[in-house]
């Protein structure tokens, strides 16, 4: 088929080309992969995923899931499951708050104890990634951050939806 990237799908020996969001994934498998290797090279029963909430605990102290995903730039859903995974880990613990009806979430002492060599790996990581920045050519951190910037101003389901009504537009004045 004519202007589209994967070509005839049918074809066995049509080239395939990754879309934005294969090749999202793929970086991110390729990132966490390996940040979650070196976690295991130092012995942490910790996940790439931990990070944004256990920072957010660091600034906030005890919170609710609610509190945890404001401070973490994270959806509610995506700090609940978390979490979940974190208590099962034995990383943090949910208690009742003030009122009874929300829960805190609170650092267990084996997560404190984990948090020196933690810094130190957020550290190498960072210095990482500012190494892969520079050798593409590119500030990832800044590029993916106007990417998100965008989409919260025009959602992409927004933008799909333009792009299938001028597919139309299109196709009528084709016939």
């Amino acid at each position: 088929m004519k202007g589209d990237p994967l070509g005839d799908p049918n074809r066995q020996d049509a080239p395939y080309t990754a879309t934005l969001g294969t090749l999202l994934r793929h970086l991110i498998e390729l990132l966490d992969g390996d940040v979650e290797a070196s976690y295991r090279a130092l012995g942490l029963n910790y996940r790439a995923r931990y990070t944004p909430i256990v920072r957010a605990l660091a600034r906030t102290g005890p919170a609710s899931i609610r509190a945890l995903a404001t401070a973490s730039g994270l959806t509610h859903s995506a700090v609940s499951q978390t979490v979940a995974v974190m208590v099962r880990d034995g990383l943090v613990v949910s208690r009742p708050g003030a009122d009874g009806r929300e829960r805190l979430i609170e650092p267990t002492d084996a997560l404190r104890r984990m948090t020196p060599q933690l810094e130190t790996q957020w550290a190498a990581t960072n210095q990482a990634a500012a190494s892969l920045s520079h050798e593409v050519g590119v500030q990832l951190e800044e590029m993916l951050a106007r990417a998100i910037g965008a989409l919260e101003r025009k959602p992409f389901r927004r933008r799909i939806a333009e792009a299938q009504a001028g597919q139309e537009h299109t196709d009528r004045e084709s016939r």
